[in-house]
C-alpha cells in the first residue's frame, strides 16, 4: 500500500486522519500562502492546497510511493476569504462580525499519486452557523490563542465548538480535511481507502 502523507502542520488534520485509521507521514510544505491574491475564497483554499501538495510531492527525500495531500481552509464571510487572524485585536473584530451569523468554510484538497504523477483535487464547502456571543466570551476565547492558529479564527473541535450551533454538510471539512471527499480523491486514482488504514 502507498505511504500516505500529509503536506500540513495543523494537529486538527493530523487528527482526524489518524482517527480515519490513517498514519499519515507529515512534511510541512513551507509554501508562501501570501503568492495567491485576488481570487475568490474557495479558489484560494484550492489553489494553495494545490501549491503545498505539489511542493512537497517534488521532494526527493519522499517514499517513492507516496500519496500526498495538501489542504487549505479559509471561511467565507461577505464574500471575503478570512484565514487566521493577524493578531488578537483581529480576531475580536473577527468574531464580533461573525457572531449571529453564518459563513462558508471552504477546503481545498489536492492529492497526488507520487510515482504516476496524476493528481486528483477537490474543494469541501460547509455552512457554518455561529452562535451570538457576548463581548466577554469573544475576550474570554481570545485570550486562550486558539483563534489566532486557525482559518476564520475558530475551531469546531475545540474551544469555539460551543460558539458553532450548527453546521450544513461535512462536520470533518470544517476541522480542516473532509474524509468522504478524500476518500473519492483515494479511489480517483486508483487506490484502496480501506487499504490506506494503518498502511504506514
Amino acid at each position: 500500500m502507498p505511504t500516505f502523507v500529509l503536506a500540513s502542520a495543523s494537529p486538527a488534520r493530523l487528527t482526524t486522519l489518524r482517527s480515519a485509521g490513517l498514519d499519515p507521514l507529515v512534511v510541512v510544505s513551507g509554501v508562501d500562502e501570501s503568492q495567491v491574491v485576488d481570487v475568490p475564497p474557495a479558489e484560494l483554499a484550492q489553489r494553495l492546497a494545490e501549491l503545498k501538495a505539489r511542493a512537497v510531492a517534488a521532494r526527493d527525500d519522499l517514499p517513492e510511493d507516496a500519496l500526498v495531500l495538501g489542504c487549505d481552509s479559509v471561511l467565507e464571510l461577505d464574500g471575503v476569504a478570512l484565514g487566521k487572524p493577524g493578531d488578537p485585536a483581529e480576531a475580536e473584530r473577527r468574531w464580533r462580525s461573525m457572531r449571529g451569523r453564518a459563513g462558508v468554510l471552504h477546503s481545498g484538497h489536492c492529492l497526488i499519486d507520487v510515482l504516476s504523477g496524476v493528481e486528483r483535487t477537490g474543494t469541501g464547502s460547509t455552512t457554518v452557523h455561529f452562535a451570538d456571543l457576548a463581548d466577554d466570551e469573544i475576550s474570554a476565547y481570545v485570550a486562550t490563542g486558539e483563534p489566532l492558529h486557525v482559518a476564520g479564527a475558530f475551531t469546531v473541535d475545540g474551544f469555539a465548538g460551543a460558539f458553532v450551533e450548527r453546521i450544513e454538510g461535512d462536520h470533518h471539512n470544517v476541522v480542516g480535511v473532509s474524509l468522504p471527499l478524500l476518500r473519492r480523491l483515494v479511489r480517483d486514482l486508483g487506490h484502496s481507502w480501506t487499504g490506506l488504514w494503518q498502511s504506514r
